[in-house]
């Protein structure tokens, strides 16, 4: 048996030929169904792409904090409580002035990347 003979003894496909190829309004479809996905797929995906603020603008966003507040703000952006402001933490010292406190946390944040 021939290679041609053998290809008119397959069955014929079971939908009908007018299914069997693709037209510009099946493309249209298939194309606004993967419009539809993509647009999807970024709406589930954005909330993890989307850009956290820096350590220095977390700093600066509590300046309207009270000092001690702030120092404990500050402990939590960082991720650990500063040396020079252990004792005023706990209470041995008062807490340094707003511009202060904001110095050492920023040089703090810089050395701990």
């Amino acid at each position: 048996m021939t290679q041609d003979e053998l290809i008119a003894a397959l069955p014929a496909g079971r939908l009908p030929s007018s299914l069997m190829h693709v037209g510009v309004t099946d493309a249209l479809a298939l194309f606004g169904a993967g419009l539809i996905v993509a647009a999807l797929l970024s709406a589930v995906a954005l909330p993890f792409l989307a850009r956290r603020p820096s350590k220095r603008q977390q700093i600066r966003a509590t300046r309207g904090l009270p000092p001690e507040e702030r120092i404990l703000a500050i402990a939590r952006i960082l991720g650990r409580l500063p040396d020079p402001l252990r004792t005023a933490a706990y209470g041995s010292e008062a807490a340094p002035t707003g511009a202060e406190l904001e110095r050492i946390a920023l040089k703090a944040a810089r050395r701990w990347k």
